[in-house]
C-alpha cells in the first residue's frame, strides 16, 4: 500500500530529475534571445527548490521524523542535504556568471579557464546529485520509516 501511496511523488521527482538533466544539457543551445536561456536557468532553480522541498515534506511525513528522532533521519539521508543545497549554490553562482557574461552579448566566447571549471564541477555536481537523490527518493519510501519497528530501537540504542 505504501509503495502506491507514493507512486505519483516519486514520478513527478524524476519529472523534476529528467527536467534538470535536460536543462543541463541543452542550456548552451539557447543562447539567442538571452532571456530564453534566463527562463531556463529559473525553472531549473526552481526544479531543485521544489526536489528539496518534496524530500523535506517526505521526511516530515515518516513516523521517525513525528516521533521527534530526526537526528536519526538526519543520519541517513546527511549526503542528499549537503550534495542538494550545494548543487542549488553551484548552480546558481553558475547561471548567474553565465547570464552577466553574456547578457549584452549572447554569442560572446566566454569560456575562461575560471568559467570552464564551474561549468565542469556544475556539471559532476549533477551527476552526483541526481543519483543520490534518486536514491535517497526510493529510500525514504521504505515502510520502515513509517512505523516503529525493532531497527528504530536499534538505531536509538547506539545514540
Amino acid at each position: 500500500m505504501l509503495a502506491e501511496q507514493f507512486c505519483p511523488i516519486l514520478s513527478f521527482q524524476y519529472f523534476l530529475l529528467f527536467l534538470d538533466l535536460l536543462i543541463n544539457a541543452t542550456s548552451e543551445y539557447f543562447k539567442s534571445p538571452i532571456v530564453t536561456q534566463l527562463v531556463l536557468f529559473v525553472i531549473q532553480d526552481v526544479g531543485i527548490i521544489f526536489c528539496i522541498m518534496i524530500i523535506f515534506l517526505m521526511f516530515f511525513n515518516t513516523y521517525v521524523f513525528r516521533a521527534g528522532l530526526f537526528n536519526i533521519l538526519f543520519a541517513h539521508f546527511r549526503m542528499l542535504l549537503i550534495i542538494a543545497a550545494s548543487y542549488l549554490i553551484i548552480s546558481i553562482t553558475y547561471h548567474a556568471w553565465s547570464l552577466s557574461e553574456r547578457w549584452l552579448e549572447p554569442h560572446k566566447y566566454i569560456w575562461t579557464r575560471g568559467f570552464v571549471t564551474l561549468n565542469l564541477f556544475h556539471k559532476c555536481c549533477s551527476v552526483l546529485y541526481y543519483y543520490v537523490y534518486k536514491r535517497t527518493a526510493l529510500r525514504i519510501v521504505d515502510p520502515r520509516f513509517y512505523q516503529d519497528g525493532k531497527w528504530l530501537r536499534k538505531e536509538l540504542g547506539k545514540r
